[in-house]
C-alpha cells in the first residue's frame, strides 16, 4: 500500500496528459473527465470544486469525488508466487521483487484512469481479483497479493505446477485489447506457454517482466549445496571463469520481442526505487 506514494511521484505531467485515443493523432487531454472514479477523504492541494456534498453532510468529514476520462484501460497483473519464485540471495526473493513491481505499476494505472485485476500463481489454485478501478480495486489487489504470497510460503509442494492455467484464467479477465503484464523469472513455465502466449498476443497486449536474482547473473566462485524437488542433494562447484551476464540482454526478452511480446529485466537487489521509472516507461506504452 506504501507503493501508491512511490509510484505516484513517478508519474510526470507529460505521460499524465497525453490522451490515449485512438487515431493518428495525438491530443491533451484537459480537465478531470466526466466518469466518476472514487470518494476519498480531503487532503491538502485538491481542488475545492470536487467536493462530494453528500458525503461530506453524510459523514461530517470533507470528501471529494475524482474523475477519469472515458477510456476504458483494462489490465490484469500476473504475479507468479510459484515455488522457483522464493528464492533470493540479496535484499527480497524474487516473487516480492514481483510483486513490487506489479503494484507500482498498478497504482500508476488506477491513478491514470484504467482498471485493474489480478491473477497470482502458486503450487495451488490461482488467486483472483477482477478488473476494478480506483484505490479500492488497488486494495483488493495488494490484500489478495499479501494473502496469495503467505499461502505459497506456507505450502508445502515444492514442484512448479505449468504456468497455463493461470495464463488462461488472466485472458479470460480481459476484453480483446486488454493488457496482461506478467512478472516472473519464467523457470519451467510449461510446455505450451510460449504457445499459448503467442496466441493470446494475437488479441491481447502482453508484457513482461522478467525477475532476476543477482545470483543468477553473476556467481561467485566456491562450493554451493543445492537440493532437488525430489530429495536428493549435493555440491557444485562455481569457478572464478564463471559468466557474468549482468550487463547482457536476456535471450528470452529478445525472443519474444521477435512475437511482438515486449518486456524487460528487474534485478530483485535493486528494491522499488529503481523498479518505479521503470514501470513508468512500461505504462506508457500499455
Amino acid at each position: 500500500m506504501g507503493l501508491r506514494h512511490l509510484a505516484r511521484r513517478g508519474i510526470s505531467p507529460a505521460t499524465r496528459t497525453l490522451a490515449g485515443l485512438p487515431g493518428g493523432i495525438v491530443t491533451r487531454r484537459r480537465g478531470r473527465g466526466s466518469e466518476p472514479d472514487d470518494v476519498r477523504l480531503w487532503s491538502e492541494g485538491d481542488d475545492r470544486r470536487h467536493i462530494d456534498r453528500n458525503a461530506t453532510a453524510r459523514t461530517g468529514i470533507l470528501h471529494v469525488r475524482t474523475h477519469h476520462d472515458e477510456r476504458d484501460r483494462a489490465v490484469v497483473l500476473l504475479a507468479d508466487f510459484r515455488p522457483s519464485m522464493l528464492f533470493g540471495t540479496r535484499r527480497a526473493l524474487r516473487s516480492v521483487a514481483a510483486a513490487e513491481a506489479l503494484v507500482l505499476l498498478g497504482w500508476r494505472i488506477v491513478g491514470d484512469g484504467g482498471r485493474i485485476g489480478l491473477v497470482a500463481a502458486s503450487s495451488g489454485e490461482p488467486v483472483v481479483v477482477r478488473p476494478g478501478g480506483g484505490e479500492r480495486a488497488m486494495t483488493a489487489v495488494t490484500g489478495a497479493l499479501a494473502m496469495a504470497h503467505a499461502q505459497a510460503l506456507a505450502a508445502s509442494d515444492r514442484t512448479d505446477p505449468p504456468l497455463d492455467r493461470s495464463l488462461t484464467v488472466a485472458a479470460s479477465l480481459l476484453p480483446s485489447g486488454g493488457h496482461l503484464v506478467i512478472g516472473s523469472a519464467l523457470d519451467a513455465p510449461g510446455p505450451e506457454f510460449d504457445h499459448l502466449l503467442t496466441v493470446l498476443a494475437e488479441r491481447l497486449s502482453i508484457r513482461l517482466v522478467l525477475v532476476s536474482d543477482a545470483f543468477e547473473r553473476r556467481k561467485p566462485a566456491g562450493f554451493f549445496p543445492f537440493a532437488t524437488p525430489d530429495g536428493q542433494r549435493g555440491t557444485v562447484q562455481v569457478g572464478r571463469s564463471a559468466a557474468n551476464t549482468d550487463g547482457a540482454p536476456d535471450d528470452r526478452l529478445i525472443a519474444y520481442a521477435r512475437r511482438g511480446i515486449e518486456g524487460l529485466r528487474l534485478d530483485a537487489e535493486a528494491g522499488p526505487e529503481a523498479y518505479a521509472p521503470l514501470m513508468e516507461r512500461l505504462d506508457a506504452v500499455l
